[in-house]
């Protein structure tokens, strides 16, 4: 039962799509009506990934985590959205809901930050759904922690706050 990390490539986009589907639902689901969660499908979600991979494959890196041959997680990163050329940006780890606590999500971090120290990066940061408690926790017990900026987004037709976290990736933390 072991995990395998490996770049992503176009074969895998609509299974990511279809796994990114079921973590949203199975993270937000406690705090967002079924309805926010319901589009896009698991099938839009992947051509979502496709479409996005156009544009950014050649700047952006998508892992992929694989468990006894399964898609199990992955995780999406390129530069800063804010432009700044010293920091990368972490834009998702998701994991399939039977995943969680199982070391996958810290594995996919630890590469993620590796990666971008490889990029010459020094500072990471990140967006988290701020009634996200689960991966605040997780993020800081990674060494993130809140900047103080916050923008709204939506799932569906709900506003979602969210929360900037940022770290820096000299040395690397791996989260207990």
């Amino acid at each position: 039962m072991t995990i395998t990390l490996r770049h992503a490539t176009v074969d895998d986009l609509r299974p990511v799509g279809a796994l990114h589907q079921r973590s949203r639902v199975a993270a937000y689901s406690s705090f967002l009506q079924a309805a926010a969660l319901a589009d896009p499908t698991p099938e839009a979600m992947g051509a979502y990934w496709a479409e996005r991979w156009t544009w950014e494959r050649d700047t952006n890196l998508m892992t992929v985590a694989e468990r006894d041959g399964r898609l199990v997680g992955f995780s999406y990163l390129g530069p800063d959205d804010q432009d700044d050329p010293a920091t990368g940006l972490l834009n998702a780890i998701h994991l399939d809901p039977d995943e969680r606590g199982r070391g996958t999500g810290r594995a996919l971090m630890v590469d993620a930050l590796a990666t971008m120290r490889g990029r010459g990066w020094r500072r990471a940061v990140l967006w988290v759904l701020e009634r996200n408690a689960r991966a605040r926790r997780f993020y800081e017990r990674g060494g993130w922690h809140p900047t103080g900026e916050c923008r709204d987004e939506h799932i569906g037709t709900t506003r979602t706050p969210q929360l900037r976290y940022a770290r820096e990736i000299e040395k690397v933390v791996t989260p207990r």
